[in-house]
């Protein structure tokens, strides 16, 4: 956390931290609950960073909040998901948990919605044990990264099937999506819950999406299994999955913003797998210095494993569909937007 007096210095999730610290408890939870589990997380990070902030930064940042809002009606704040391990890491165990109950048994929250604020592996226990059409729903209706993950604790057989049951999905009856809602509200609240609506579930698009965020290794035994199972699901699932070479299809301030957000160390490593075009793109949205730098570091850098290169190039991609979600920039694969 920098010592400098004003707010400059600080990110904007990093002044949220600060902007919700000074409104207290009662006052942020009202605030978090509007906020989806991503914002949530990051914001809670940043509260473990804050260290001795001097009261003329927290007064530049009420300043600043208040400058920004003075010309607006309203504040939209829409979305809502996952928070539980960041509030207890960021203000321990105790004091998070009356902000947690707020927030997660408000009456706004649905069963459904319930699960998109817990861990991935207390997911995979909550749902190891029903129907693999269940499992499927439940994963197409979580965020892809966050569906990945619980794929994780799973075994490759079941991975496969239920990542071909969502495949198959179109739309879910809003019966049967009630019933399943509530069976979960039950389950995790002890309550019942409200209305539900029908809405697109799953498809071969949503797959493409968890299947961006799956493990390299995984991802490779997993597409073998479709392909073995349905060549041409297989071929249409890798259409639409978004991968590091599709970042030359950014446009050139869509690569700025992204270039932003992304250490210099890890754009070393991540280019040594790219090919000349997607290198010359980066270099063409980098100032001349800073391009003749990073073309200087690509040179010095030694052999890379291979693993290296896709950890590096996963946590960009990481960035880049974070950037998407929050509609800084656009990202598309095989000729159809995937955000």
């Amino acid at each position: 956390m920098s010592d400098e007096a004003g707010s400059g210095a600080l990110d904007d999730i990093e002044k949220a931290a600060i902007l919700l610290i000074s409104l207290g408890e009662a006052d942020a939870a009202e605030v978090l609950k509007h906020l989806g589990p991503k914002e949530v997380q990051r914001i809670g990070y940043a509260m473990t960073r804050l260290n001795n902030v001097p009261q003329s930064q927290v007064e530049a940042v009420v300043s600043d909040f208040m400058h920004v809002v003075s010309d607006q009606t309203g504040i939209g704040i829409n979305n809502d998901r996952y928070i539980r391990a960041m509030l207890n890491q960021a203000l321990g165990e105790e004091k998070a948990k009356t902000l947690i109950d707020r927030i997660l048994m408000s009456t706004n929250t649905s069963g459904l919605d319930t699960l998109r604020w817990m861990e991935a592996r207390q997911i995979a226990e909550t749902i190891r044990f029903e129907h693999p059409q269940i499992q499927a729903v439940v994963i197409a209706y979580l965020d892809p990264d966050q569906a990945a993950h619980v794929l994780t604790y799973f075994d490759d057989r079941v991975r496969l099937d239920i990542l071909m049951r969502v495949s198959a999905l179109d739309q879910i009856q809003p019966q049967a999506m009630q019933e399943l809602n509530d069976m979960f509200e039950a389950q995790l609240t002890g309550r019942g819950s409200g209305s539900s609506q029908t809405s697109p579930l799953g498809g071969v698009k949503a797959t493409a999406s968890i299947m961006n965020f799956i493990d390299s290794t995984v991802e490779a035994e997993v597409m073998d299994g479709i392909r073995e199972a349905d060549e041409s699901l297989a071929a249409q699932i890798a259409d639409l999955m978004f991968v590091f070479d599709n970042l030359q299809d950014l446009d050139d301030k869509g690569v700025q913003v992204l270039l932003r957000e992304v250490s210099t160390d890890q754009l070393v490593v991540a280019l040594k797998g790219a090919d000349t075009a997607l290198q010359e793109k980066i270099f063409k949205n980098m100032s001349k210095r800073a391009a003749e730098l990073l073309r200087d570091d690509l040179e010095a850098k030694g052999p890379v494993r291979v693993s290296e290169v896709e950890a590096a190039q996963k946590e960009i991609l990481t960035v880049a569909r974070r950037l998407a979600d929050e509609g800084e920039i656009m990202l598309a694969g095989g000729g159809e937007q995937l955000i």
